[in-house]
């Protein structure tokens, strides 16, 4: 059985970062990747990582100010999260996946946390 937990979020004011945690217990995952929902918009791609290899990908939105990482050793993703804006806001999800058929994609991942509020005021 695989659980993915997630941690870090919280409230930060414009210009400052945050540090995302999500830990797997259960088998190795061959894709990880963070998701992102605000109210009243879909469920969007943020940043995803091969573990295999170490490939990144990143939202247009968010390139540059954010990196996913990983601790192969703790079975542990990561996103910093650089220069944040109030347009971050949302609740951020940690996903995984046994195949990394495409990177993108919601209906790739077969484990989701269960989601960490950012806020980010102006």
């Amino acid at each position: 059985q695989v659980r993915l937990v997630e941690s870090g979020g919280g409230l930060v004011q414009a210009g400052g970062s945050l540090r995302l945690s999500c830990v797997s217990s259960g088998r190795t995952l061959h894709t990880w990747a963070w998701f992102r929902q605000a109210p009243g918009k879909e469920r969007e791609f943020v940043a995803g990582i091969r573990w295999s290899g170490g490939s990144t990908s990143y939202a247009a939105s968010v390139k540059d100010r954010f990196l996913i990482s990983k601790d192969d050793s703790a079975n542990t993703v990561f996103l910093q999260m650089n220069d944040l804006k109030p347009e971050d806001t949302a609740v951020y999800y940690c996903a995984a996946a046994l195949l990394g058929r495409s990177i993108h994609t919601r209906a790739a991942y077969d484990f989701w946390g269960q989601g960490t509020q950012v806020t980010v005021s102006s």
